[in-house]
């Protein structure tokens, strides 16, 4: 992180969890975007709109993904399961609180539990 930034992330430490949304600036623009896709590229899933997937292949190339924070050391975070590349643009870090990001009574697609 930009060291301006250092003291804003006193107190993230205490959480194991983080979220982080970046910017995936090496995905190349793709010019007009299907609405349909099949999930994962797979032909044999159903065809279902482009936000319904999890895919790169998105309008805006944002991501968004809950981390474990094994580490905070000055503008350094330590992280476990970030997928992106060095140097991607950090859009913003939240800590992970499951009152608020995790949801109860859940539906998932029918072709996400047969994977």
């Amino acid at each position: 992180m930009d060291s301006s930034l250092t003291e804003s992330l006193d107190g993230l430490e205490k959480f194991s969890h983080i979220i982080v949304v970046y910017w995936m600036h090496r995905v190349a623009p793709t010019g007009e975007l299907p609405t349909k896709v099949h999930p994962g590229g797979r032909q044999a899933l159903p065809l279902v709109g482009l936000f319904a997937p999890r895919s790169p292949q998105r309008p805006n190339p944002v991501g968004v993904v809950t981390i474990r924070l094994l580490k905070h050391r000055d503008n350094i975070l330590r992280v476990r399961g970030l997928g992106a590349i060095d140097g991607t643009p950090v859009i913003d870090i939240k800590p992970y609180l499951p009152r608020y990001d995790s949801a109860a009574n859940t539906k998932i697609a029918p072709w996400i539990i047969k994977r």
